[in-house]
């Protein structure tokens, strides 16, 4: 009969960086109350080291509204969804804002006028 191998000892798990950062795509863009129509979807990049993800999330929000109040949830989302699926701790959730649209201009010509 074989011998028992201890379950870390059976090999390794790793998530590539691409996957994790697709997590935090889709995590940021669920805590986002609303994502502007003609703006583009949140786009993460990831640095992951052994259990560890450090995460940068670029997006576009609708203006006027509570820019700090949008990134905290979209920090807290990402995190969290980020340690629940892929296991590993997150210590940061850089949230860069891109792009504000404006409901006002909206549908509106967007060249300059001479």
């Amino acid at each position: 009969m074989a011998a028992q191998v201890a379950p870390a000892e059976r090999g390794a798990t790793r998530i590539a960086d691409r996957v994790v950062a697709k997590i935090a795509a889709y995590a940021a863009r669920e805590a986002l109350v609303t994502v502007p129509e003609d703006g583009a979807p949140p786009h993460a990049t990831v640095t992951v080291h052994h259990d560890t993800a450090r995460v940068r999330v670029s997006l576009e929000l609708d203006y006027p509204a509570d820019i700090g109040a949008q990134c905290g949830r979209v920090r807290r989302q990402v995190a969290e969804r980020v340690r629940a699926l892929a296991g590993m701790e997150v210590p940061e959730v850089a949230v860069q804002v891109e792009r504000l649209h404006s409901a006002r201009t909206r549908g509106t010509d967007r060249g300059r006028i001479r």
